[in-house]
């Protein structure tokens, strides 16, 4: 599995709810803060202002442009930013029919939007690396597939048939991708994973330690792989990464392991073997210096905040409301 493909599967990227909003005349809006998600909207018709809390430049948004807003910060769409703002919980769910919400009116400008809820823990290996807004205008050609998709979206929040649920869900991970991918490809000599995935060598790297974890990996074989020197890749890794290739790698198995301490009742023993360590007191080691946390109180703590009814003492997860 290539990098970027890994790091989404144990995202697991939720997309709560594809919705939209049709609005007319003058409007100011305001979105709360987006608990740490991925908000991720298309404007399918006019145009409007976004302005994220903590950005000083507010940024126009015309039809065609999709935009991601992967800190979770609060934002506010207008047409005019002077405007005094209404909170988006007070006007959005009145006006809405179905997956439409109706403003003014409507006809004048139409937004479709989704947000993606991340599994906490590795929501950083991502979102640390990510402006407040990655914007992909429509009147590019990376946009081109991008609005395959949104018409498709806007043609099941249409005809609302059996099924269009599913659909706009899987659509929506389509854009999520294709915007991280036009982002990725357009922002030379950026540092982190994310960037150096297209590195013609680091990026050989990367693909290696993604697909197979549990190696033994040492620096030599890892430069071996890009056909560099090992004092060579350590410095080019370290230039373009951010980190060094064995913090990366371990930081990446513990994230592996965190990920399966959770979602399963794998022993320790095993899942230290899988990611590559021969004994357990190593790992565990590792793990607590990593993540904080021993891996048993880590398993611990993670199901029962998924099953609150154990009694353990956690308290449970609650569900996300969501606005648009």
């Amino acid at each position: 599995m290539d990098p970027l493909s890994d790091v989404l599967s144990l995202l697991r990227p939720k997309s709560h709810l594809a919705a939209a909003l049709d609005m007319g005349g003058e409007w100011s809006i305001q979105f709360s803060d987006q608990q740490g998600g991925i908000k991720c909207s298309a404007m399918v018709l006019g145009s409007c202002w976004l302005a994220v809390d903590g950005i000083s430049a507010p940024v126009r948004v015309h039809a065609g442009d999709v935009f991601l807003l992967p800190s979770g910060r609060p934002f506010r769409l207008a047409t005019d930013l002077s405007l005094s703002p209404v909170a988006a919980t007070d006007i959005i769910p009145k006006n809405r029919v179905g997956p439409v919400s109706t403003i003014g009116g409507g006809g004048d400008a139409f937004l479709i939007s989704s947000r993606f809820s991340l599994n906490d823990d590795a929501s950083s290996v991502l979102l640390n690396v990510l402006p407040p807004i990655v914007l992909v205008r429509g009147d590019t050609n990376e946009a081109a597939q991008l609005r395959n998709f949104i018409e498709l979206i806007v043609t099941e929040l249409r005809d609302q048939k059996a099924g269009g649920a599913l659909a706009i869900n899987h659509l929506a991970h389509l854009i999520l991708v294709h915007c991280l991918r036009v982002y990725q490809s357009g922002e030379p000599d950026r540092v982190g994973w994310f960037y150096a995935i297209d590195d013609d060598r680091v990026g050989s790297a990367l693909s290696a330690m993604h697909s197979t974890p549990s190696r033994k990996w040492t620096l030599e074989q890892l430069a071996q792989t890009c056909g560099m020197s090992r004092s060579v890749f350590a410095r080019r890794f370290k230039e373009t990464v951010g980190e060094t290739p064995m913090d990366y790698l371990t930081r990446w198995r513990m994230l592996r392991a965190a990920d399966r301490l959770a979602s399963s009742d794998e022993s320790i023993s095993i899942i230290a073997e899988t990611l590559g360590y021969d004994s357990d007191s190593a790992f565990s080691a590792t793990f607590k210096k990593v993540m904080g946390v021993s891996p048993r109180a880590y398993g611990r703590s993670r199901k029962a905040e998924k099953h609150p009814r154990l009694g353990l003492g956690f308290a449970s997860s609650q569900l996300e409301s969501f606005e648009l």
